[in-house]
């Protein structure tokens, strides 16, 4: 019989244990405990897991308490003895926090985004955005585009010649230099303003206050404030061998915040602080339409999205339209994958 219990120290090697019998699935549950961390025990044998974030949320000026599911893993992925061991995972974190939502989970396709979906959850696509900054090195790196052997010279020979570069250029207007931000070295305390004067105008945000966001992102990651209006969270990194981004130096713009007047001027200016950085490409995943709005204006295309978004029946009685909800990779498990 299986029972769901916390993670507690003595447990770490039969999470080690679990984890090696689950590793040709290529996933893996933390092997410390912490806060919210539950495993879901076989006598004393791991077979499954996942982690609850606990954290507030604002609903048109109102906050609530609101729990992120996170990293539900179970031994079914690689035997089918446990395969309904999925859903008593998710009907024990919402016993937890019936206000629940995941996010991620690779696309709408997927088992768990189909699963919450015959739940009666809310799930939608959190729209993917990206900007060719060097068109050569795109073309030469960008896997889902090179697939068949003629693609792939296809794209060689547009890269060559520097007709791939005429051809994105044309499709993707540049931001300007009137596009300003400087960098920040902490959020506290000029991003509580921000905070204040922006978190009533969305149907649906996460707490951004200056204490939450230095909790969630280590000081290694580019923080832009752009004046008075909002910020935004930059990473420039460099890809090797990704599936696909391939060896390309990626820019994200992996979070942000503003009013949504301001989302345009707080998108031009990251974009323009990632270009003159050098970056092949610059992506970002964003629900509300106002941020959707702020990237297409700054020359980015939309293309396929793996990010979804799911949200509990509890938490979807408060979302009456998801394109005034702000939602990012932030949210998620960070921009730890980029």
């Amino acid at each position: 019989m299986i029972r769901i219990e916390p993670f507690t120290l003595d447990r770490r090697a039969a999470v080690h244990e679990f984890n090696k019998r689950i590793g040709p699935s290529g996933f893996d549950y933390p092997e410390e405990p912490a806060e919210g961390h539950f495993l879901a025990l076989e006598q004393e044998d791991v077979r499954g897991g996942y982690i609850l974030r606990r954290q507030q949320f604002v609903f048109s000026g109102e906050a609530r308490e609101v729990a992120h599911y996170r990293l539900p893993i179970s031994e079914g992925i690689v035997n089918k003895a446990y395969a309904t061991l999925g859903m008593q995972l998710l009907r024990h974190a919402l016993k937890q926090q019936p206000m629940l939502y995941a996010l991620g989970m690779g696309g709408l396709q997927n088992p768990l985004p189909q699963m919450l979906k015959a739940m009666g959850w809310g799930v939608w696509s959190v729209p993917f955005f990206f900007k060719v900054n060097h068109p050569a090195r795109f073309l030469r790196n960008v896997r889902p585009l090179r697939k068949s052997a003629a693609r792939r010279m296809l794209l060689d020979a547009a890269a060559l010649t520097g007709a791939g570069w005429v051809g994105l250029k044309f499709v993707q207007r540049p931001v300007g230099e009137a596009a300003r931000c400087e960098l920040a070295y902490s959020f506290t305390p000029w991003a509580d303003d921000i905070w204040t004067n922006a978190k009533a105008q969305y149907q649906a945000i996460a707490e951004r206050d200056a204490a939450t966001l230095d909790s969630w992102y280590p000081s290694e990651q580019v923080r832009l404030r752009v004046g008075s209006q909002g910020w935004a969270l930059a990473l420039d990194t460099q890809m090797r061998e990704d599936h696909y981004f391939g060896d390309m130096r990626l820019g994200s713009i992996a979070d942000c915040m503003a009013a949504p007047g301001d989302a345009a001027e707080v998108i031009r200016a990251a974009t323009r602080f990632l270009e003159q950085r050098g970056v092949d490409l610059i992506v970002s995943n964003q629900l509300h339409h106002a941020w959707q709005n702020a990237l297409r204006s700054a020359g980015f295309r939309e293309g396929p999205s793996n990010f979804v978004f799911a949200a509990s029946k509890k938490l979807t009685e408060l979302i009456s339209n998801p394109a005034e909800v702000h939602m990012n990779r932030g949210d998620g498990d960070g921009p730890i994958h980029l």
